[in-house]
């Protein structure tokens, strides 16, 4: 820590990240001091005001007690969740507490205590959160929730971490697959790197044949094989679908998701608005200066807005075979809504249905 610095901050979006970075640097610090009654570890975490209250109570008793024998004290203050944009956080109650912490922190002496603090998340607008930026060893973990770039990061850094290297389609991939969850992400990643040889780079191949698709459901191989264009591979997807004893619905709906995405992406190639690059889908922002206006009803996530979706994951979806003309992506909706209709029919029967409509849809000539 800085001479100049009373105390350490370490704050962002990410509980999961600032919480690891906090304890990596809590024992770094905790390392200076060989007396373990000298270290102390507090919740900042507050359902209410008076829960707030409690917390900053015990914090500042810790920080006005003098060490049993004579040393400097390590007071790690973590979890903190008041310092967010909630009830709890915007209430007059808890602004007061949060300037009595300020006043607390002033007086902190670095010579007898160290101070750390991680909290997560944290609305930067307030006025302390400022002040530590300015006044504290301050740390800011990642970006926004659901920054990609900060979650790319964290994957290359959690591979760098373990001794392994991904190639850019890999981490790309990865983070389209597993989405803005960082702890599996920082698994899928020890996972892979146990798998591949020493030296040898994770490619997207990996990542397309272990990582399970927990971003849009457990239903990717499916997916990925009927729209690859790959017959036998998808009626052998099928077949390892429904031996597992799974349900024809959810299959359906992956597949319908990904037909809605494919239907926009190449009604905008088709317009000349975009284009499938090595990149992605460059001109996607150019377009959705023109059209995104126009989906009111979907301005989260979601396969019905394809300005919602990431460019380079757009282009991999449309790049990984030939995208079908904008014929076939309509008469597959057909076939998925006529294939749904006859599981109805045919209740016991819903693999020879999906087998059947797998066949009518790319065994075409």
């Amino acid at each position: 820590m800085p001479a100049d610095k009373n105390f350490t901050f370490i704050c962002g979006a990410d509980d999961f990240l600032v919480g690891r970075l906090g304890s990596a640097r809590f024992t770094a610090l905790a390392a200076e001091t060989a007396d373990e009654f000298s270290r102390e570890v507090l919740s900042g975490f507050a359902g209410n005001v008076a829960e707030v209250e409690s917390a900053l109570n015990r914090f500042r008793e810790s920080v006005q007690t003098v060490s049993m024998f004579g040393g400097k004290r390590v007071l790690w203050l973590k979890d903190v969740n008041f310092l967010a944009d909630t009830v709890t956080g915007r209430a007059e109650s808890t602004l007061k507490l949060v300037e009595d912490l300020q006043q607390i922190l002033e007086q902190v002496n670095p010579a007898d205590t160290t101070v750390l603090i991680t909290a997560a998340p944290v609305d930067r607008r307030r006025s302390f959160p400022k002040w530590c930026e300015k006044n504290a060893d301050f740390t800011l973990v990642g970006g926004g929730e659901g920054d990609g770039e900060a979650l790319e990061g964290v994957i290359l850094a959690e591979a760098k971490a373990v001794g392994a290297t991904l190639s850019p389609d890999a981490a790309r991939l990865l983070l389209a697959k597993v989405g803005a969850n960082t702890r599996l992400l920082v698994e899928e990643v020890r996972k892979l790197a146990t798998y591949v040889n020493a030296g040898e780079t994770i490619e997207d191949t990996h990542v397309a044949e272990l990582t399970p698709n927990v971003a849009e459901g457990d239903f990717f191989e499916a997916a990925e094989s009927f729209f690859s264009g790959d017959l036998k591979w998808t009626l052998a997807a099928l077949q390892r679908h429904f031996f597992a004893g799974g349900d024809a619905r959810p299959v359906i709906s992956a597949l319908q998701n990904r037909n809605r995405i494919l239907l926009q992406v190449r009604a905008l190639v088709d317009a000349g608005e975009v284009r499938v690059g090595p990149r992605g889908l460059d001109g996607l922002p150019r377009a959705a200066t023109v059209h995104a206006a126009k989906f009111t009803g979907a301005p989260e996530k979601s396969s019905y807005n394809v300005f919602t979706q990431n460019p380079w994951y757009l282009g991999k979806l449309a790049g990984s075979a030939k995208l079908p003309t904008l014929r076939r992506l309509i008469d597959n909706q057909q076939e998925f809504i006529a294939a749904f209709e006859e599981i109805i029919r045919r209740p016991h029967e819903q693999e020879e249905v999906l087998r059947e409509m797998t066949v009518r849809c790319l065994a075409v000539a």
